[in-house]
């Protein structure tokens, strides 16, 4: 009991740090350092392999779906951004609790992305965005009856729902004024057009 109970110590620490680093590697990847994200993500992965083994024994293995949602946000997101496949559980190493909790997360971290297209004027990469939203959702939202197994997993669900509606109305907004746009671009080309035809032709000069 009293390895056990040391064991559980040096996991809590070592899972603090672990959601520290991923934490950091995500605002790394939202301000375009990707270096620095990827040594970040890099040494959360070194510690969870610690925590691992340290969870050998006795029902420690609990403690570590936290951190393993965290790294998979951040590794999720780290691929996202680099136009890659989202990795799979068994390519991160992590349990299906805290693979599906790490995606659920993701889903916000995407729509930080597309409003940032969005302000940028990437209307064609915010509506990838979007679509990776929905098609996240629509993958996990099944998940919700396993909320008695992974405690929190409905409520995450259900803030995804929200997300994902608040981001439909954003892009329909955006839609309408991309129409506008063109147009105001189309009839002020068309006046331009008009003006041009309508000035008189200068008279020449008798020889």
């Amino acid at each position: 009991m009293q390895e056990v109970l040391a064991r559980r110590e040096i996991i809590l620490k070592t899972s603090r740090d672990c959601i520290s680093l991923c934490s950091k590697a995500i605002v790394h990847i939202h301000t375009a350092k990707a270096d620095e994200a990827h040594r970040e993500i890099k040494e959360a992965e070194k510690i969870l392999r610690s925590m691992r083994k340290e969870a050998t024994v006795g029902a420690l293995s609990r403690y570590l779906a936290s951190p393993e949602a965290e790294f998979v946000e951040a590794s999720s997101v780290e691929a996202i951004v680099l136009g890659k496949p989202i990795p799979s559980a068994r390519e991160l190493g992590v349990s299906g609790e805290g693979y599906l909790m790490g995606l659920l997360d993701t889903v916000g971290e995407v729509k930080r992305l597309l409003l940032d297209a969005v302000m940028r004027s990437e209307i064609e990469k915010a509506t990838s965005y979007f679509k990776l939203m929905e098609g996240l959702y629509s993958m996990l939202s099944p998940f919700a009856v396993y909320d008695h197994v992974a405690n929190g997993v409905r409520r995450k669900i259900d803030v995804d729902r929200m997300l994902t509606e608040d981001v439909r109305g954003v892009m329909a907004e955006e839609a309408r004024r991309t129409i506008m746009v063109s147009s105001i671009q189309a009839l002020q080309a068309s006046m331009e057009h008009k003006g041009a035809r309508s000035k008189p032709k200068a008279s020449r000069k008798s020889a």
